[in-house]
Parts: structure tokens; C-alpha cells; sequence
């Protein structure tokens, strides 16, 4: 027995086709996107159910031009009763639609949510319906914006006689971010619907041959609950700037912060010409992802490498002393300890604590320019990380050829001083500074950076799976990398970032102070290191942007940003960092305790030798 409306028979009625006026719609169903997920499964981009409002015409018995739009006209006046924003088709529209797809609502609305849809239902009444469609959504909002991306319409649904297998609604597409990276495995397979309807309008009972199957889903590296904390806290410290936190071991971003961002919700259905030229003409950038897309002068966070350097090539050892006045003129400019004070004779671990600019300068220059900067090159500066990144900047590492075509000249002695304590030419992201902070963390090789841990078939099954590899091997030596750690620790214990010392375990860090945008007199803050000391687990870089004419510092504006991220989870963190248990041989008091062997050293890997209880010798 047929609905109320509806005859007898199914879609696949082919006799009725024999009939004048009789319709067959085969119709594509638009699938799911697949989810984009945090490391624990929480969601960034997933999927809801929304409404339209449309019109749904009848087949009239004697239907001439006037009394069609006149018809329509009445439903889109009740419509704007019951939303806003209902868009008004023309005369032409409204006769056309009735002529040539009558059987397909013409949809007069955005999207509509569930409450929305809840409140108005009842009161539609006849001509207009609610049309059910999947839309994006992002329920964290601005969280990640510029990591996720958003999605957009693939094209307006079509006009004129229907065409086999269009959509029933907007399909969407990735358009910025992971959901234009992975746009691919997130897009499902479309589903099929069969609609037949007699010569009096009359719809038989559909048939769907084809579900629709769902997506594939992205599963990030970032923890979403640190994303969002970080997020917040960059909110409490800082007008504008980023943080970044890398796992050293496995190379997994954990977080990536930008400030000021954008919400991702705005682009669902569709953003207005309006409001994407507020975002694009905003001072504070809001679209520009600072993590990844910045190029900063470091500042002081440059000056681990040179130190690095000077050690690994024998330039200094650990106990080298150099004289640091409060200044030192080369050709016509001087340059200036950040507090204009004489050091006296200091070694590398004090320059470091002390983050002084006379010996970073002196010491570059004994070094020249291409040496330093080569190992920067092994550390990843000067190049992109490689992780699914719209817009990654490379920064800057100038080379010979660079300084030839830019400055028409080589280095100089003024370029390797100025270069050495992070200023001039050089330019880096957050983003890489954590990178190399990994480096110095792990101290053999460069880690390569993952953003992306896991893509998932509908079903769960796991087709592609990221594993912790080598980006570079650092080539520096044991003994470099032990003093410039010493050197990063004494920053926190005592030196220029003290104010990022935590009371749960040793971090080490450096400060950086960095001249930006000169002509404003925009400064920059950085304070960037990994934690703990001992067996480090986590690097990070923060940056803070200050406002014109403000004079911001690392230890006063960004090593706080680090704390403040950090302390709250003392409890989660101590666990992850707390060293594995030993196992504990439990013996049988009433079994002979076995007899006491003599204890033979043997090997470990690198070339560690260990006892078997695990204690290195």
C-alpha cells in the first residue's frame, strides 16, 4: 500500500516509464568526510546532520507561468518568517524550477542546526520542507585553524533538467590545511538513490542501491587538551605569537599554537565576501599561521649553534675564556652586550647562561660565517620540516651565492658577529627552533618531525602509520653537545630565563631578545629549550611579538608563556618523563638463593658499557 501521496510499485518500475510525464531521477547521495582527530581520538573536523529549508512543488493540474511564481512567492514569504537570511529567487527561477525540476526541492536557506530546525519544524506547513544534509564541523572552533583548514563547496547545485546522478546537496571539498592535504582519503564514496513518480506526480516508494560509505580518518599527533592549553595560555601573555612542542624520541608535534587565530566554523557552509575581507585586512593577521608560516629573526636562541660549533670544531674547549667588554666597534658599527656591561673574561657555559653578545660575536667571527651556519643547515634551519603544511616557511640561512645576488658582496666579519647572535639575514619559524632544539635534546641525529600519525580506512584499518625516523645525522660531538646542554641549563638556573623554571624537573632553555621590524621598533621575545635535563623527553620554542616601541625580552615575556604551559601539567608530564621501573626478582624464601656469579661487563648499543643490572660504567 502506497504512502499517502505516494503509488504503488517501487523506483525500479520500469513499466511506468511508458507513461507521458512519468519521471525516473537517479540521484548521487554525497558521503561523509571522513574525521580529523587528535592522538587520542578527540575530535578537530567531524560531521553533523543540518537542514535547509526549500521549496517543494506539486505537480498542478493546470499550471501556467503566474500562477506557478505566484505559488513559490507565497512559501518564500513564510520562510523569512520563520529564518533569517532566506535568499529570493527570481520569477524565471521559480518557473523553471517547477518546469524542469519540480521534483527536487529548490533550496531557499543556509544551514540550519538542530535547534533551529526543532523550533521552525512545526510551523513550515505546506510547499516548504526541511532537506536533510551532512555538514563540516569543527567543534573546537578556532583550535588548530591553522593546522586543520577548512572545507568548501565543490559548485552550486545544478539548474536546468535534471542530471543523472547530481547531488542531492552542496558536495564539499578540502580547501585549506589537512582537510586539502588529505582531501583524498577523506572524501568518501558517493551513494545512489532511485526516485520514480507517475504522470501525475504521484512518487513510488525510493530505492537506494548504493550507501553511501564514508571517509577515511586523519589521526594527528597533537594532543588536543595541551592544544588547547597552550592556546589559552598564549591568550593570558601574549597580544601575538606561537608556540610549538615536539616529542624529541618519536619527532611528534604535540602542539602547535598560533595567536591571534581564526574559527574554522566560519567557512560552513560558506563564508561571505564580507568577512573573509575583514580576516584578510586585520592587522593582528588572524589567517596567518605564526607556528609555521613566520620568518623571525631568532635572537639568542641562535647562539646554542655557534657555541655547538665553536666546541665541535675545537674553536674553544669547555674551559676557554674570552674577554667581553660592553662593547666592540668593527668597521663603522658597534655593537653592544644586551646590558651594555663588561663580562670580563667568561667561558662558553657563562656566555650562555649570561647570553652574552661579545663572546657569541667574537667567537662567530673566529668561526666565519659558512661554519656556523652549515651546522645550523644540520639542525633544519634554512629549509622546510617537511610535515603537511600549507605555507611552511623555509627562513633563511644565507649562503655565499644568497649574499652575492642580495647584498653584492661576501660575508664579512660585522655579518658573522651580527649572524652569530641571531640578527641580520638569518631568519627562522617556531617551528624550526623546536625542531632544533630536538637536535640538541637527542644529541646524535635530527629527528624528523610527524604531524600526521595515522590515516584510517572507514573500516579502522590503518593504512598508513608514521614511525619515528632520522631527518640528519648532527655529526657533533658528545662533548659539544654536553657543555651547550650545561650551558642551557645554567639559563634556567640562574641566568636570563629563570622566570621558566619549574618545580617538578630541570628544563633547559635559551632566551632571545631580537630586533624585528626596525622601522616600527617591533621587537621580538623567544625562549625555546627542551626538558628534563637528564634523558630529555619534550623541545619547545615560544615567541612573543611586541608591540611597537615596547621593549619585550625572553626571560621577562616568553620564558613565562613556557612555565605557564608547562606547570599546570606537572602531574601528566612527571609520569611521562618518570624513568621506566626496574623489575624486581621476587625469591622464594624457603628456595636457596641462587649462588652469587662474578659480574661481567658486556657492551650496549653505541658502544655504552652496562652491567646487567643496567648501570652504566
Amino acid at each position: 500500500i502506497a504512502e499517502p501521496g505516494q503509488a504503488g510499485g517501487s523506483a525500479s518500475d520500469a513499466s511506468i516509464l511508458t507513461r507521458r510525464d512519468a519521471r525516473a531521477i537517479t540521484l548521487s547521495i554525497p558521503a561523509p568526510r571522513g574525521m580529523i582527530l587528535d592522538r587520542n581520538g578527540l575530535p578537530f573536523a567531524q560531521n553533523r546532520m543540518a537542514w535547509q529549508l526549500g521549496i517543494q512543488y506539486q505537480q498542478f493540474e493546470k499550471a501556467d507561468r503566474e500562477f506557478v511564481v505566484e505559488w513559490g512567492r507565497a512559501r518564500v514569504a513564510k520562510a523569512k518568517l520563520l529564518v533569517p537570511g532566506v535568499s529570493e529567487p527570481s520569477d524565471d527561477e521559480l518557473w523553471n524550477h517547477y518546469r524542469e525540476r519540480r521534483w527536487l526541492p529548490l533550496l531557499i536557506s543556509t544551514h540550519l542546526n538542530k535547534a533551529e530546525k526543532e523550533k521552525i519544524e512545526s510551523s513550515i506547513g505546506s510547499g516548504l520542507i526541511l532537506h536533510p544534509v551532512y555538514q563540516r564541523y569543527y567543534p573546537n572552533g578556532s583550535m588548530a585553524s591553522h593546522i586543520i583548514g577548512y572545507t568548501g563547496s565543490v559548485g552550486k547545485l545544478p539548474t536546468g533538467p535534471i542530471n543523472f546522478n547530481e547531488p542531492l546537496w552542496e558536495e564539499s571539498e578540502g580547501r585549506a590545511g589537512l582537510e586539502y592535504l588529505y582531501n583524498k582519503e577523506l572524501s568518501g564514496q558517493a551513494g545512489m538513490k532511485k526516485l520514480l513518480y507517475d504522470e501525475h506526480g504521484r512518487k513510488f516508494p525510493e530505492e537506494q542501491p548504493k550507501r553511501p560509505r564514508p571517509g577515511g580518518s586523519v589521526i594527528t599527533t597533537l594532543n588536543l587538551e595541551w592544544q588547547k592549553h597552550a592556546e589559552e595560555v598564549l591568550k593570558d601573555h601574549a597580544r601575538r605569537g606561537a608556540f610549538v612542542l615536539i616529542d624529541v624520541n618519536t619527532g611528534e608535534v604535540l602542539v602547535m599554537a598560533s595567536r591571534p587565530s581564526f574559527d574554522l566554523n566560519e567557512w560552513i557552509p560558506g563564508i561571505s565576501e564580507k568577512r573573509m575581507k575583514e580576516l584578510e585586512d586585520d592587522v593582528a593577521t588572524p589567517l596567518y599561521g605564526r607556528a609555521f608560516q613566520s620568518a623571525y629573526p631568532p635572537g639568542s636562541c641562535f647562539k646554542p649553534i655557534v657555541a655547538l660549533t665553536a666546541l665541535d670544531t675545537g674553536e674553544i674547549d669547555p674551559d676557554s675564556l674570552i674577554d667581553c667588554p660592553g662593547a666592540i666597534t668593527i668597521g663603522n658599527h658597534t655593537f653592544h652586550n644586551h646590558n651594555k656591561k663588561s663580562a670580563g673574561a667568561i667561558n662558553v657555559v657563562q656566555a650562555l647562561a649570561s647570553s652574552n653578545n661579545i663572546w657569541f660575536g667574537k667567537v662567530g667571527m673566529r668561526l666565519g660565517s659558512n661554519t656556523f651556519l652549515n651546522t645550523a643547515r644540520r639542525f633544519g634551519f634554512g629549509d622546510k620540516t617537511g610535515l603537511p603544511l600549507i605555507g611552511e616557511n623555509p627562513g633563511n640561512i644565507p649562503t655565499n651565492e644568497w649574499m652575492l645576488a642580495v647584498e653584492k658582496r661576501r660575508f664579512k666579519d660585522g655579518d658573522a658577529f651580527n649572524m652569530s647572535i641571531g640578527q641580520g639575514p638569518v631568519l627562522v619559524t617556531p617551528l624550526q627552533v623546536a625542531q632544533a632544539m630536538a637536535g640538541i635534546a637527542n644529541g646524535g641525529v635530527l629527528p624528523k618531525l610527524h604531524l600526521v600519525n595515522q590515516v584510517q580506512d572507514p573500516y579502522g584499518r590503518v593504512i598508513k602509520q608514521a614511525v619515528p625516523e632520522r631527518r640528519n645525522w648532527l655529526g657533533i660531538s658528545e662533548e659539544a653537545i654536553k657543555v651547550t646542554r650545561e650551558g642551557m641549563r645554567e639559563v634556567v638556573d640562574g641566568g636570563t630565563g629563570r622566570a621558566a623554571g619549574l618545580s617538578f624537573t630541570e628544563l633547559c632553555g635559551k632566551t632571545g631578545t631580537a630586533q624585528w621590524k626596525i622601522a616600527n621598533k617591533t621587537n621580538l621575545a623567544w625562549f625555546a629549550g627542551f626538558m628534563p635535563y637528564d634523558e630529555p623527553r619534550f623541545a619547545f620554542a615560544a615567541v612573543y611579538e611586541g608591540r611597537p616601541g615596547e621593549n619585550p625580552s625572553g626571560g621577562k615575556n616568553a620564558a613565562p608563556i613556557v612555565k605557564a604551559f608547562f606547570e599546570p601539567l606537572k602531574e601528566e608530564i612527571k609520569e611521562i618523563i618518570a624513568p621506566a621501573p626496574k623489575a624486581l626478582e621476587v625469591i622464594d624464601e624457603g628456595v636457596a638463593a641462587p649462588k652469587a656469579e662474578p659480574v661481567i661487563p658486556e657492551e650496549a648499543a653505541e658502544g655504552v658499557l652496562t652491567t646487567p643490572d643496567g648501570r652504566l660504567l
